[in-house]
């Protein structure tokens, strides 16, 4: 029988890292695992009463395609306290996560055929799904010099038209971010060449330094999307409720493509959102976001030992990048050989940079302190017998 084309995609390595370190838990051994982006602490207290709650009492059938008037509204109020950005209510979707905000965004926004640019390394999944639409993925290699983040001078120097920009914001797996004037600029840009810019905002609130986060919600009236989730900044992975920040444009084609692809998003999730949105889970998110920090502090105080050098500035997000190759592994051997040899999981950067990954690892420390300082030492005395 045929197998259509279109899924000839390559699978998402952390996940299969993942399983790997789970099955190894699972016959007993210790695997510190900080191979996924999943915060450990999960959901506020708050968020997990406000489903309990739910549950017990309250209606979960289906709500409208693009979620729950209540949720929205509040999550508009957000843009408007965040961001000083006024964003109607009618313009944010509820998905199934972040990853059904791209599918909807780039089947609204983008025909077979149509060239869309993502920034190399860059998280996989988008130029996956745009490959199983039948786009064409336009590689943008930007390395240190640039931030690791596309630049107008960049797109400018590109011999065909584009159709489309990803950018992200915090990035994963870098972590570096665009200040103000720079997404302004990558914004004017995308407005004055016609190019949809699809802004992937899912780490805001995970953030390091004094600069403001700028949202591209900001120039929706330009043509841009937000992507946005629950899943990191209020540890809420598995709960699977992201949104999009639509312009008046795409309103429309989301909303009927979302209520043929999935009927409205998680219910349950939408309701305990709600919550999520509060003082109290908010107090707890930024909680979470200091015990990062000290992780990240941690790591940075330690790469001398580690030897990981060049290193991508991990302004947001919870990854460290780091180059390996002095070590004489290739990164998958290498994440293959730490997870066997030392029990510790993480990602090769083959996941997120088909070119030069071989070279890089990504280190989650969305981690309590502890199992990162344990993998810390594990690594560098790994290091130490190659």
């Amino acid at each position: 029988m045929k197998v259509a084309t279109r899924s000839a995609v390559p699978p998402f390595a952390v996940m299969e890292i993942l399983a790997a370190a789970n099955a190894r838990r699972a016959r007993g051994e210790d695997v510190l695992v900080l191979c996924a982006g999943e915060p450990a602490a999960g959901a506020p207290t708050v968020v997990r009463e406000r489903a309990a709650a739910a549950l017990a009492t309250g209606h979960l059938g289906y709500t409208e395609a693009t979620g729950i008037p209540s949720l929205r509204a509040a999550l508009a109020a957000h843009y408007a306290a965040t961001y000083d950005v006024p964003v109607p209510p009618d313009a944010i979707a509820l998905t199934t996560g972040s990853s059904g905000a791209f599918l909807l965004a780039f089947l609204a926004a983008f025909d077979v055929g149509d060239r869309v640019a993502l920034a190399r390394p860059g998280y996989p999944a988008y130029a996956n799904i745009l490959t199983a639409l039948g786009c064409e993925v336009v590689d943008l290699p930007c390395g240190p010099d640039q931030r690791y983040q596309p630049t107008p001078g960049q797109l400018d120097a590109l011999t065909e038209p584009l159709d489309g920009l990803v950018l992200a914001s915090p990035a994963n797996p870098t972590g570096t971010m665009v200040a103000p004037d720079e997404l302004a600029a990558l914004a004017t840009w995308c407005t004055d060449h016609g190019v949809r810019l699809i802004s992937d905002e899912i780490y805001h609130g995970i953030t390091y330094g004094a600069e403001p986060t700028a949202t591209a919600a900001a120039y929706r009236d330009g043509g841009a999307v937000v992507v946005s989730s629950f899943s990191k900044f209020w540890g809420m992975t598995g709960w699977r409720l992201g949104w999009l920040v639509l312009p008046d444009d795409l309103v429309d084609p989301v909303a009927a493509l979302a209520g043929n692809l999935a009927l409205c998003p998680p219910t349950l999730a939408q309701h305990a959102a709600l919550a999520a949105l509060g003082e109290d889970a908010m107090a707890a998110a930024r909680a979470a976001v200091d015990g990062y920090a000290a992780c990240r502090a941690l790591l940075l105080d330690a790469l001398p030992r580690l030897g990981w050098d060049p290193v991508a500035p991990a302004d947001g997000a919870f990854y460290l990048y780091g180059r390996i190759d002095r070590f004489g592994l290739d990164s998958v051997t290498y994440c293959a050989r730490l997870l066997d040899e030392a029990g510790v999981a993480l990602t090769p950067g083959t996941d997120f940079d088909p070119v030069d990954g071989t070279d890089w690892v990504r280190l989650s420390f969305a981690a309590p302190i502890a199992t990162v300082r344990a993998a810390v030492e594990r690594i560098v005395a790994w290091q130490a017998t190659l």
